[in-house]
Formats: C-alpha cells, structure tokens, sequence
C-alpha cells in the first residue's frame, strides 16, 4: 500500500492536537508503516455512557478519520464493559455503572451518529467485553500486579478525591488497566483521546511494554468548551451543539458562542485547514470586520460538514429570519388541541422542552412568548380552537391551531 510522505502525514495528524507522546516514535512507526506498506493500528475507546454525541466529541472522532483519510486502520473500541466500571477520568465521585446491555443500546446509537465523521466501511468496530467479559479472577489478580496504589494516586483526579477524604472504590482502579487490556488485545500503533484520558492513556503504554509489545504512541486532543464558552461541551451543562440537532439549532448554536472561542472552533468543530485558519485570523485582528460575520462562516462551516452547504445556507436564511429580524419561521410545526391544554403541558409534550420542570423555569424567566407577547403564568391554560403561536427561547416554536 502506497502512503502520502511522512512531513504530509505528521502535518494532517499534528493539526489541533495537544500532545503527541513521543512524536519521534510517531515518526518512527509511521515510516516503518511506509517501508512495510502496511497502515497503522489507530484506536479510539470509547464508553456509550450515553446515546447523543456532540461536536464536542467529534474532536477526537474527525482525528480518527484523518487517519482513515491517510490509509491507516481505524478501530472503535466501543466500551461496554469498561462502561460497567465507570470512567474516573475528570470525577469528583464515582461514576454510575452501566449495565451490559445499557451500554450496547447505547452503542447501536453512538455508532449511527458517529458515521456522520467516520467512513464506517472502513472502520474496524470491536467490543471490549468481548476479552474483558472472559477473564477470570487470576487473570484479574495478574492484570492487577502490573500496577501499584502509588501509581495510580499519581493520577489527578484519585489525589484529589483521597486529599478530600472522597471515597474512591477499588473498581475505579481497575479502569485504566481495563482500557490498558485493549491496547493489548489489540496490539494498537495509536491511541487517541481527550487531554482528560492523559493518565489512561499512559497505562496502555505501561502494560503493552509489560506484555512484550511495542508502546502505542499517545495524541490527546483538547476539550472543546461549550457554548458558553466557559465548561467543557456536555448534554449535562446544556451547552451542547448535538450530532442530531436540526441544521437551524447547530447554527444558532454556532452563533451563540462568545469571540475567543471563534478560532478554537474553527480548529476543532469546523476542521479547518491551514489556509482557512489564516484568513480566520487575519478577519479576527482587522478592526473593521465584525466577529459576527467571521462566525457566520464558523456556523456555516460546523452545519456543511453535518448537513452538506444547501442545509448551511437554509440555516443562516433561518437564524436571519428568526433571530436577527424576529420574525416567525417560513414553517412551524402545527399541533392540534382536541382539548383545553395547560401552557406547561403542551411546550413539554411537543418536545420544546426536556420535561414540565424545565418549562416552568422558562416561562419564569421570561422565555416564553404567544404571538411575541411574553407570559409570565406557568398556570395559563390555552384553549381548544385557540390560533396562537408559542415561542420558546430563542429557535423553538410551535403553532396551535
């Protein structure tokens, strides 16, 4: 198999990456590669904890396809054992534990969204339960020879929970060297991850050297802060730009994020090549162009490389419609009353909402609007025949009829 050059191969692999550890064996792997006309063994873990993926995650899933791209294999390691344990990694306390078929319904989803990154005819999928499910105690008992107490206290978040006396249970331990147990099985070149599977990471490299293997090379890329830009991108936080939102939200989405971000996202949401970044910079420090209109090409770039540019360029039709001028959507979806319905209910019920709750915190907040009025009575109830339309936030509506 014919590969591009090595200088050609290191400039797509390095772009927005934070480490590579050690980069000279990656050079070394990747010119042997080369010589032997054989691609590399590229892994990516991961554990479906659960079934939406975000652009957030996306960094590390378009850095395994720009491995595909170079003609080496790709391997999802889809963690449904280790999603039995619980990742650590980043916690204050310990993670819930995953059944094993939560954790495969939750794959079937994760593989599904992560096709819209990764050529999945060419990708290798495998499930960790698969060698992890069979071992037996004394396996167990020698996996866990290889590693010590002090070793893994050395990791950040186990030293900060034990220094605040915040109980870390013995399974915890044994994530590492579980995720380590895949690099082995797999005889992995590469392994990619978040700068918060640093640690993990690492211990793949230990234990392969404990098996007699060659250590896999390590490349972390950064945590993509959400948008609003201050935490890490999390459903959790509500600062999300999902896989499955419409075009409309991704790009309203897009738009929301604050200035610094513009760059960063260019990078790590967007893809964005060495030419594009240029120019990004460049319209960033001329005081006469308007940061918004550098991220209105951002919005456009994240939708295109989800939607194709025809849904990008009907999505900033929309933002502009709907945001920038206030007007309704050229289409609202149409509900039906057969009944009075309280104001609650019905945002709840048509999905404008995640649940009552959060619905009462909107229109509390000054969120909600019928027919650009805003209600301030969580108790209104809406009456069957009523021809009104109800605006939640900033993109969702819904018309009665």
């Amino acid at each position: 198999m014919k590969f591009d050059s090595i200088d050609n191969q290191l400039k797509l692999i390095s772009r927005g990456v934070e480490e590579i550890i050690p980069e000279e064996e990656l050079k070394s792997k990747l010119e042997y590669s080369q010589k032997k006309g054989e691609p590399l063994n590229v892994k990516l873990g991961c554990d479906p904890s659960r079934p939406d993926l975000h652009v957030g995650h996306g960094v590390v899933l378009r850095k395994l396809n720009h491995f595909q791209k170079l003609g080496h294999q790709a391997t999802l390691v889809i963690g449904d054992f280790t999603a039995m344990i619980g990742d650590p990694s980043g916690r204050n306390k310990t993670r819930p534990q995953l059944t094993l078929e939560e954790a495969r319904e939750n794959a079937k989803s994760y593989i599904d969204q992560a096709s819209k990154i990764l050529d999945i005819d060419k990708l290798k999928i495998v499930y960790n339960s698969d060698w992890l499910n069979t071992m037996n105690f004394s396996d167990v008992v020698r996996l866990a020879s290889h590693y010590t107490v002090a070793r893994m206290l050395e990791r950040d978040d186990f030293t900060k929970r034990y220094q605040a006396e915040t109980p870390i249970s013995i399974h915890e331990f044994m994530y590492p060297l579980a995720q380590a147990m895949d690099s082995v099985e797999l005889k992995s070149d590469v392994e990619l991850g978040g700068t918060d599977q640093k640690f993990n990471l690492l211990v793949g490299r230990d234990l392969q050297r404990e098996y007699d293997q060659a250590p896999q090379v390590i490349i972390t890329m950064p945590l993509l802060e959400g948008t609003d830009g201050t935490d890490k991108m999390s459903k959790s936080y509500g600062n999300d730009i999902g896989f499955t939102d419409t075009p409309e939200d991704m790009y309203g989405k897009s738009m929301s994020i604050p200035d610094k971000l513009i760059k960063k996202y260019f990078i790590l949401a967007a893809d964005a090549n060495d030419q594009t970044l240029i120019k990004v910079e460049n319209e960033l420090s001329d005081l006469t162009i308007n940061p918004r209109d550098v991220k209105r090409a951002l919005g456009r770039e994240i939708v295109t490389l989800y939607y194709g540019k025809d849904k990008a360029f009907e999505a900033e039709k929309h933002f502009e419609r709907v945001i920038v001028n206030k007007s309704e959507p050229e289409e609202i979806e149409e509900l039906t009353l057969k009944s009075s319905k309280s104001l609650i209910d019905i945002i709840s019920t048509a999905g404008l909402t995640k649940s009552k709750g959060e619905a009462r915190r909107m229109v509390n907040q000054g969120a909600v609007r019928i027919d650009g009025e805003k209600v301030t009575d969580i108790n209104l109830i809406v009456d069957k025949g009523s021809n009104i339309v109800i605006k939640v936030g900033k993109r969702r509506f819904i018309k009665i009829k």
